[in-house]
Order: structure tokens, then sequence, then C-alpha cells
């Protein structure tokens, strides 16, 4: 043990410190806030969609995490060493963790695809397992593809 925490401030006040070193509170603020924006966004789009192409099938939950898959990966590979945009850890993680972690419903995906295999509709849930999962992989894809084309331009 070390003589800090052995000292008469006692173990409590050196691991406290040790918190603060390693997990700022600015940190947990912007994912809190991140987290919070890119829920009402998941509200108002899926929402927005659902009201425009019905509820049969979980367009809105599909369309949102499609285009959060394309936004992590853009963002991943627009800030990420060799990108364009140097951006702090902070704002990596209010992109990435808050607003995408917000924003992306995995937890609504598989809801929804145990009510539809509950309700017999298993054409829909292995459509929406599939296609998901098909989709988003294509969408992180695409995004990283375009972040790094866009980092290889020169004079933005």
């Amino acid at each position: 043990m070390s003589d800090s925490i052995r000292s008469n401030r006692g173990i409590v006040p050196a691991l406290h410190a040790l918190w603060e070193r390693v997990m700022p509170f600015q940190m947990y603020f912007a994912v809190a806030i991140g987290g919070a924006l890119g829920s009402v966004a998941r509200y108002f789009l899926s929402g927005l969609i659902a009201n425009a192409f019905g509820q049969t099938f979980p367009w809105g939950t599909f369309v949102v995490n499609a285009t959060g898959s394309f936004i992590i990966g853009f963002f991943a590979t627009l800030s990420g060493p060799g990108g364009r945009l140097l951006v702090n850890a902070t704002v990596r993680q209010f992109v990435m963790v808050g607003i995408c972690g917000g924003y992306t419903t995995f937890s609504s995906f598989s809801l929804q695809t145990l009510n539809l295999a509950n309700d017999g509709e298993w054409l829909y849930a292995g459509g929406n397992i599939a296609g998901s999962v098909a989709v988003c992989l294509l969408f992180v894809w695409m995004g990283s593809i375009f972040a790094a084309a866009l980092n290889q331009v020169r004079g933005i």
C-alpha cells in the first residue's frame, strides 16, 4: 500500500482523489447531456416515422439505428487518429457515447422483435433482425468511408 493511502488522510480521500483524476465530472456531464439530446432526437424521429408509415413494422427504430450507425461510423473516423477533426476525449464521448448511445435503440429493437415473434409475425421478426444487422453494418461502414474520404480532401 502506498504511503499516501496509509497516511492519516485515509483510504477514502485517496480513492476520491484518484477517481477525480481518472473520471472528471465534465466527462459524465457531457455524456449525460449527449444522451438526453440523443434520446429526444430518437423519440422525435421514430415517432415521426411511425406516424408516417404505421406501426406494423418498427420502421422508426430501424431508421434510427441505421442513421445512428452512420453517425457513429462517420464521427469515429473523422475524429479518430489521422482524422481531419481534432477533438478532445470529452467531445468524442459526448457524441459517441452520449448522443449515439441515447439515439440508437438496441433495447427497443430487441423488445419490438420479441413482440413480433410473440405475435406470430415470424417473417417481420426475422426481417427486422436481418435487416437491422445488415443495414446498420452497411451504414457504419458508409459513415466511416465517407469520413475517411473527407479526411483526404485538402483545403477544407
